[in-house]
């Protein structure tokens, strides 16, 4: 049998242990957990539903209404508070870019047609809760909901 002193004996198992704790530790070596992202609201919902978002949200400064018809359609009629951002606009993508993305949004167009590519943008754009008016503000008038000028 060989004798070892302490030293030399020292010298065999210390690397021994490094490598075991490195195995051991390795596993979580670079996966560090992100912190976790909210999740997007991206929705479509009925006038019926629209009008209860506006009732819960009357006194909310982080909930806004973006009608994105025309200047004109606009001008004829909209659901009230609402902002008009033109989706047809060259800028409209840029508009939209300048706004805060954490509050809450509801859109709306005529008939849910160019509301619907809004929700698309602004869900490429990042923006945490937006809702969409399926149907536009023809459902919205039809279900017997106000407009104002």
């Amino acid at each position: 049998m060989v004798k070892m002193s302490p030293k030399n004996l020292m010298m065999l198992v210390l690397p021994v242990l490094l490598v075991a704790g490195a195995v051991l530790t390795g596993g979580c070596v670079g996966e560090i957990e992100a912190p976790p992202q909210p999740t997007q609201i991206i929705e479509n919902i009925t006038p019926q539903e629209t009008f209860t978002l506006i009732q819960n949200n009357k006194n909310n400064p982080d909930f806004l209404i973006i009608d994105v018809r025309t200047r004109e359609e606009f001008a004829d009629g909209h659901i009230e508070d609402a902002i008009n951002i033109d989706f047809r606009s060259e800028t409209f993508r840029d508009k939209l870019n300048n706004l805060d993305k954490n509050k809450t949004y509801l859109i709306y167009c005529r008939s849910g047609t160019r509301s619907g590519n809004a929700l698309n943008v602004m869900e490429e754009l990042n923006f945490q809760e937006v809702y969409n008016m399926s149907g536009g503000i023809i459902e919205w008038k039809a279900a017997g909901f106000p407009t104002t000028k």
